[in-house]
């Protein structure tokens, strides 16, 4: 598996090019309560992600720009990748039919991927909720290493 998609920082990044362990979590939008919330979280417990080894990146289909001002706002320590063409999104089958307000709507569903070495996907968490979901997969983590 593999794909490329632009981060905030305006570069590239490649899954193939990345070196270590990687959680991957699908999120709907910036600034939104339950968006920050899970963001703020995965902030939180970024140094002890980085200490068993993983890296953490995030992606929602908003711009560069938006994603930018994001991670200025809450000071988030990790990529945060711009799917505006839904390419890796639908990828890994994150894109649902949901229901706002009584208006059917297509959008992300909240969902992490813990993908290994060998870029295989080894769990997969979907329909989260962003309270504690952090603390969740670090755990899992945790319990893989003993």
């Amino acid at each position: 598996m593999n794909f490329k998609l632009l981060s905030h920082q305006e570069q590239e990044f490649e899954l193939a090019k990345l070196n270590s362990p990687l959680v991957l979590f699908f999120y709907p939008k910036d600034n939104t309560p339950g968006c920050t919330i899970e963001n703020q979280d995965f902030a939180r417990l970024y140094g002890d992600f980085k200490q068993l080894g993983y890296e953490l990146v995030g992606i929602s289909r908003d711009n560069i720009k938006s994603h930018c001002n994001f991670v200025a706002k809450f000071n988030l320590p990790f990529l945060l990748l711009s799917d505006v063409n839904e390419e890796v999104c639908n990828l890994f089958n994150v894109i649902k039919d949901k229901n706002m307000y009584g208006k059917k709507v297509r959008g992300i569903e909240r969902s992490t991927f813990l993908i290994d070495f060998n870029k295989n996907i080894i769990k997969e968490w979907r329909k989260v909720s962003a309270t504690n979901h952090a603390q969740e997969v670090l755990e899992f983590i945790q319990n893989l290493k003993t």
